[in-house]
């Protein structure tokens, strides 16, 4: 394991160390992933649509607070946000064991998904502050591949606990969780600051300035960018971006009980699927970010995630129908290609995010590019859930139909935001 670390992480020292944080990360949370379904369900007791419903719910509140998150990140520093919402995850993981009803998942997962929101804007900025424009994407993308050596890992831990079918392991497995994470919380403490970590002094006042006050005017006059949320073309971006984010919903929510409840597939296999996922994502992650740098390299990889989210779509919904040998193997390569569409989705939001992204609000940037997010999450769920259970082959066709609308979508709403951000500096000048 540590030859196959040596050789996909990069050669900066700074974005090995993340990426090796990352992995300890991953083996947390990749442990609990693997058998959410199964713990919602059976341990506390929940049906799919009240999984569903529950983080729709936690979604809603997290949405109207995503921007305050970002602008905390750049006021007190993305690093210090990024621990605090750390090791406040790990505390919520401690008291999934006792939760009891619907009344209290929701509690938990509203919770989580706020601490989540905050630490996430604070790793966001911090990502991009702390790396040049040039190693951004390429770094992003090691460290992303590094996640899914931990997810993978946290797969096959996940896997002995569902097969051991005892539910008191299964009640540990968030316990195991929130230890990883209070190491990974103060890994996060050792990191070197980054840009926004330390606010520029304000700049001293027009009158006190001397003779050698021509470089400084232009930091007096240079009038304040605008809010995040002015800019339309962005925050379309980042919803139709939040659209084929949703190959997490499938991934994570709906394909995981739709296993469960609509196919004849053992429980067991969750822990192959998820553990091929990210193997697959560990070997191609820095493939699939090749020439996302831009923002013509980043609506293709957009392209190339509509066409993997509706492959997978395509795939999964006539495992209602088959059996044996032949429902796994579909849900297998369903997996596979919703793979494609995480790869290359995560790739297009880097590239994105790197280059249209306000140099002086990158914490406001990442607050508002997570309002798309949040808001499929708040309808994804649910309405996913809902329409592959309930609609059959029509819902599956229809959440298809959202991915490839997202990609049409996405490409005007970059343009516009490149428009916005030229806009803004031709006022600067």
């Amino acid at each position: 394991m540590n030859a196959l670390l040596v050789r996909l992480l990069p050669d900066s020292a700074l974005a090995r160390r993340l990426s090796y944080q990352s992995v300890l990360f991953a083996i947390g949370e990749g442990v609990f992933i693997t058998g959410n379904a199964v713990f919602f369900t059976q341990i506390v007791g929940l049906t799919a649509a009240q999984v569903g419903l529950g983080l729709s719910i936690a979604g809603l509140v997290t949405f109207v607070l995503s921007v305050p998150a970002g602008k905390l990140a750049d006021r007190v520093g993305p690093k210090r946000i990024w621990s605090i919402g750390a090791v406040a995850g790990a505390l919520l993981y401690l008291t999934y064991p006792w939760i009891h009803g619907f009344i209290g998942f929701v509690a938990i997962v509203c919770g989580l998904a706020l601490v989540e929101a905050a630490g996430g804007a604070g790793r966001g900025a911090y990502t991009i502050d702390v790396f040049p424009r040039e190693e951004r994407v390429r770094s992003l993308a090691f460290m992303r591949s590094a996640l899914n050596i931990g997810f993978t890992l946290g797969a096959l831990i996940g896997g002995l606990a569902l097969a051991m079918h005892d539910d008191d392991v299964i009640r540990a497995v968030p316990l195991f969780t929130a230890a990883i994470l209070f190491v990974n919380a103060w890994l996060i403490t050792r990191l070197p600051d980054a840009a926004h970590d330390h606010p520029a002094p304000p700049a001293p006042p027009a009158e006190v300035v001397s003779a050698g006050a021509d470089e400084i005017a232009p930091a007096v006059e240079r009038p304040a960018s605008t809010s995040a949320l002015r800019n339309r073309g962005f925050v379309l971006l980042g919803l139709m971006n939040g659209v084929l984010g949703t190959n997490q919903v499938l991934l994570n929510v709906v394909i995981p009980l739709w296993l469960v409840t609509e196919t004849d597939a053992p429980r067991t296999l969750l822990a192959w699927l998820f553990g091929t996922n990210t193997v697959l994502a560990v070997l191609l992650q820095v493939r699939a970010a090749r020439g996302s740098e831009t923002v013509d390299g980043a609506l293709r990889a957009t392209r190339l995630c509509a066409i993997s989210f509706v492959l997978s779509c395509v795939l999964i919904m006539v495992t209602a129908d088959t059996l044996s040998w032949v429902t796994i193997l579909l849900i297998w390569l369903g997996h596979v290609t919703i793979t494609g569409a995480e790869l290359f989705q995560s790739a297009a939001a880097w590239g994105f995010m790197a280059e249209l992204s306000d140099p002086d609000r990158r914490g406001e940037y990442q607050g508002a590019w997570r309002l798309g997010n949040q808001f499929t999450w708040i309808i994804g769920p649910a309405a996913y859930t809902w329409l592959a259970m309930h609609w059959g082959m029509s819902g599956w066709m229809l959440i298809a139909g959202l991915a490839v609308a997202a990609s049409a979508i996405a490409h005007p709403a970059a343009r516009s935001a490149e428009r916005h951000l030229q806009r803004e500096v031709v006022a600067v000048r």
